[in-house]
């Protein structure tokens, strides 16, 4: 097997390293705590999971043979597995960093509205965009999701350090999904989505990742504050 092929997990190695890095400073809450975490990135990468091997299956999206081990799970390369496990520790572990860092520092108020305007966009993007079934989906679930959190989730207690975490996480998700789309690691049907791009990086990919950290964090504290109570 060519060198080229383990490009994708090269990176994944990577971002690892870099969340390990991160974990270390996080006083050891982020070990203590992963009890709390793995839950929730289970019940999040199964969502994901069983859309990307949907989207797969319907020539949505594809994977470029060159860059990848060619090992599939339950016919998704197992890159993509890892990739979720990988993105999702890393977000937590900035999460955990926020609220390390910021721990005084709350505004519930003035992010619960940032979250009812969100609420609103991602809820016209949904509704515009269905003959888009990658984009419908992404910003209908992120709708419902976010409409949940808002409506019927004690969530506005951890607003504020998520609404940092999820900009500050953004940025080195956005360095990852580049490299990866500029290969091209993953090639996209762009008859499916609304064919914009931020350097390469589908719009679609920011709903994604907001979807995937607002349940992981969600779930996350709602189990640890179970515990505690």
């Amino acid at each position: 097997m060519e060198f080229q092929h383990y490009w994708y997990i090269i990176i994944l190695f990577v971002v690892a390293a870099a969340t390990l890095l991160i974990a270390i400073k996080s006083r050891g809450n982020f070990f203590a705590e992963l009890k709390y975490m793995l839950p929730a990135i289970m019940f999040s990468g199964a969502i994901f999971i069983l859309l990307n091997i949907r989207f797969l299956e319907s020539g949505i999206i594809s994977f470029n043979p060159i860059y990848i081990t060619g090992k599939n799970l339950f016919g998704l390369p197992l890159e993509e597995w890892l990739f979720l496990l990988v993105i999702s520790l890393l977000s937590f572990a900035i999460y955990q960093q926020v609220k390390i860092k910021f721990g005084h520092f709350e505004k519930p108020n003035l992010f619960l509205a940032v979250s009812l305007v969100l609420l609103v966009v991602f809820g016209l993007i949904a509704w515009f965009s269905r003959p888009k079934p990658v984009t419908f989906f992404v910003f209908f679930l992120l709708t419902i999701y976010l409409g949940y959190t808002i409506f019927r989730n004690r969530f506005k207690q951890h607003l504020t350090k998520f609404y940092i975490a999820i900009i500050i996480s953004v940025v080195p998700f956005f360095l990852f999904k580049g490299i990866l789309n500029s290969l091209p690691v993953v090639k996209y049907n762009n008859e499916f989505n609304l064919g914009i791009q931020i350097y390469g990086v589908p719009v679609e990919d920011f709903g994604y990742f907001f979807l995937l950290m607002l349940i992981n964090v969600t779930i996350f504290e709602y189990l640890r504050n179970s515990r505690i109570y």
